[in-house]
């Protein structure tokens, strides 16, 4: 790739008469104060209590806690950890740890000990935000986490609970000394904003640095029509964490537009769910499948139809097919498939329905809308072969799917080298095609595609199948060894109804796959291990039946 700079030099130095820009997150916030000050940001507390804040409020202790950051002797760059919910407090550390120059550092609880003992270690956090909940874990760890000099609750005064955590402040306590007309400083644009670590399925996660740019430029992409399918006069659940790839962008998204936010805090079950959708008319949903099979589920045992909810944006592993006709057919709901990664700040495609989409046979539309889109502008894919060749976008050929732009990982946190290629390009580690129209499927995650006598089946396709029979709640495909066909497809089946009927499902089967992807087993579980990001843990479960086919 060729830099701008030595493009200006080919040109003479001749450059645009344009004023530049220092960037700044905080700047969004600022702007949401300016213009959207009484929009409101909507909590449900820990107690229960559904509690309002908004922009202006949050803007103004954001910036009480971005200078009582630096009175405590916070500098630029320096990492602040946090193990926080998605609440009113949360957003404004994301505006007051990045705004006066530091990193929001969100860290996964739903880790193993080890591995957040790991992440904090490695991003030397000196400050910990947390949850009054999550004291138990870093009590637990503490001793293991020697850069840790604070730990400061979530939570005011009267609600500080008794903790042996080191030098244990409330939140309200730490920032009531702070000035709420702070001014952000000027930050180069790429000054680090935000740092996320993988999930660390296998070996230790490994850290991804957001810079001021690329956030707002992410940003303004998940604000365009081919983004996430926003409207003004939204009112947003936010059921992705905050935790995960910097809340999909939605707490800058949110304030750059003015749009009302619904946060759940730890209510994720479908009745605390649904309380929240009826109460704060919410309009778009965000979250991942197994959250979203969770609410459907509630709502069909309780006779209850999402009425004010328009679209929900669904991303973190492939939508089933089923849930997809769920949502439209009981609800009325529209749904936005999303891809993404930590590495790609997330947003990376969007399946927007367009006009053509809307006068498609229902069936037809569904199909569709199981891809998982179109790059939005900005970024690029491409899908290559073992040796790197350029393959067709036809919909038919896949390979590995590689991907460039302002807002996607070149190096690991801390690591000596880029993670791309000498082009620009960084292997997702997913298999995909690519259709004419440039909409992009996700065919299966390398590491867990199924190779099954030199040919290669899908277990996202094989799974949409299974999820579609009226009796599968949920499925999920392993490729296990096989003694003459290397693997072979096993199908784990969490039954709907506590009906168990293998054959019933084979017959199902029988006419959605090709002959040679049928199952050579149905194991009925009571339940699929998730992660931390909400998938399903394969790699637990391919240990687990590594021997059920051999005999």
């Amino acid at each position: 790739m060729v830099s701008l700079s030595s493009q200006s030099k080919k040109l003479g130095e001749k450059m645009s008469n344009m004023q530049s820009w220092k960037q700044n997150v905080g700047s969004i916030i600022d702007y949401a104060e300016r213009i959207f000050p009484e929009v409101e940001i909507v909590t449900r507390s820990l107690s229960g209590e559904i509690v309002k804040s908004n922009y202006g409020q949050v803007a103004k202790r954001a910036k009480k806690l971005g200078s009582a950051l630096e009175s405590y002797g916070i500098k630029h760059g320096q990492n602040v950890g946090s193990l926080a919910l998605n609440t009113y407090r949360n957003m404004e550390m994301y505006y007051g740890i990045s705004g006066m120059g530091a990193v929001m550092h969100t860290i996964n609880f739903r880790l193993h000990p080890e591995q957040v003992v790991y992440i904090i270690n490695h991003a030397e956090n000196r400050i910990i935000f947390l949850e009054t909940v999550f004291a138990p874990l870093l009590e637990a760890i503490q001793a293991n986490c020697p850069t840790v000099e604070q730990y400061v609750l979530l939570c005011s005064k009267e609600e500080m609970p008794e903790t042996q955590l080191k030098n244990a402040v409330s939140y309200e306590e730490f920032i009531e000394d702070g000035n709420e007309e702070y001014e952000w400083p000027e930050l180069g644009e790429d000054a680090p904003c935000g740092l996320c670590y993988t999930s660390g399925t296998t070996g230790n996660p490994k850290g991804v640095l957001y810079s001021h740019k690329s956030t707002l430029l992410h940003a303004w992409a998940g604000s365009s029509a081919n983004g996430l399918g926003l409207d003004k006069d939204d009112s947003i659940l936010m059921v992705v964490p905050m935790f995960h790839v910097m809340g999909w962008g939605l707490p800058y998204i949110g304030a750059m537009n003015g749009i009302k936010l619904v946060l759940p805090g730890m209510g994720m079950d479908g009745a605390a769910l649904v309380e929240l959708i009826e109460k704060e008319k919410v309009t778009l949903a965000f979250g991942v499948p197994t959250i979203w099979l969770g609410l459907l589920n509630y709502c069909n045992e309780n006779n209850i139809t999402l009425d004010t909810v328009k679209q929900t944006v669904i991303g973190g592993s492939a939508v089933p097919y089923a849930m997809i006709k769920q949502f439209d057919e009981e609800h009325g709901v529209n749904v936005i498939q999303g891809w993404g990664m930590t590495e790609t700040s997330p947003l990376a495609t969007a399946n927007i329905k367009t006009k053509e989409m809307e006068a498609m046979p229902k069936e037809e539309l569904y199909k569709l809308q199981t891809k998982q889109g179109k790059p939005v502008f900005g970024v690029e894919l491409k899908i290559v072969d073992e040796d790197g060749n350029k393959l067709p976008e036809d919909g038919e050929a896949y390979g590995k799917l590689l991907i460039r732009g302002p807002w996607v990982n070149k190096r690991y946190y801390k690591h000596e080298e880029d993670a791309i290629d000498a082009d620009g390009w960084f292997d997702t580690g997913d298999i995909s095609s690519i259709d004419p129209d440039g909409y992009m499927t996700i065919v299966d995650r390398a590491k867990d595609v199924i190779k099954s006598g030199g040919e290669w089946i899908s277990s996202v396709d094989l799974e949409n199948a299974a999820q579609s029979h009226p009796d599968v709640m949920q499925a999920c495909v392993i490729g296990v060894a096989h003694p003459k066909w290397d693997e072979r497809p096993v199908l784990l089946v969490v039954p709907a109804n506590d009906k168990k009927d293998k054959e019933s499902i084979y017959a199902f089967l029988e006419d959605k796959i090709a002959k040679w992807w049928k199952p050579d087993d149905i194991v009925f579980v009571e339940e699929l291990p998730i992660g931390a990001t909400g998938k399903v843990l394969k790699i637990e479960l391919r240990e687990q039946f590594k021997d059920h086919l051999i005999k």
